[in-house]
């Protein structure tokens, strides 16, 4: 259920001048993981020769970190946690039905659609970091369809970053949250009178 932001001011942020409301919400270690993760798929998609083992330990590093992500999803924050933003396609179709509709609520933790292209980013990743792996086993060395699915899921993933990316932009906009300072600061600077939920 949405809050007024008024209703909470005391215990998750301080106001501004303008009357908005600036609440921590992402932890050190979320933003790191987040800006660290981004640099690896730059990194393998658009510097580093395909065939290297630089690419391979890249690839590596960023199945690394949506371990780590995963296990502080248990772990950490209230908003970091899985709890914050469940997997919910429905919960994702009437949060887009309410934006269509002219809602401008903002999700201190990500929003529904946000959540779903979240969980999206990590199995694509998952399945690009297993895939990669196989490649240098004698067993899956040459293999077709392992070979194919580890270019088609990074083509996926550059495919999702991409509408991330858009997104994020768009829900900056709709919601007055400068959504990617957030991510830098982990801070969320809340429009005064906007709801938050």
């Amino acid at each position: 259920m949405a809050l007024m932001s008024k209703q909470n001011s005391g215990r998750t942020g301080a106001r501004d001048r303008t009357g908005a409301r600036d609440i921590l919400v992402w932890d050190p270690l979320v933003r790191l993981i987040h800006w660290s993760l981004a640099l690896t798929i730059l990194l393998n998609g658009a510097l580093v020769e395909e065939e290297s083992k630089v690419h391979e330990w890249i690839g590596y590093i960023a199945l690394g970190l949506v371990g780590i992500r995963l296990v502080w999803a248990l772990i950490g924050p209230k908003h970091a946690r899985f709890s914050a933003f469940p997997p919910s396609p429905g919960r994702a179709i009437r949060y887009l039905r309410d934006v269509l509709s002219g809602d401008r609520t903002v999700h201190l933790s990500h929003n529904p659609l946000g959540a779903l292209m979240v969980y999206n980013i990590w199995i694509s990743v998952i399945v690009i970091g297993s895939t990669g792996y196989m490649m240098t086993t004698i067993s899956f060395f040459g293999v077709d369809w392992v070979e194919e699915l580890h270019e088609v899921a990074f083509g996926w993933l550059l495919f999702s970053v991409a509408l991330h990316v858009a997104g994020v932009a768009f829900d900056s906009w709709r919601s007055g949250v400068n959504l990617v300072r957030s991510m830098v600061s982990g801070r969320k600077a809340i429009p005064k009178g906007r709801e938050i939920e």
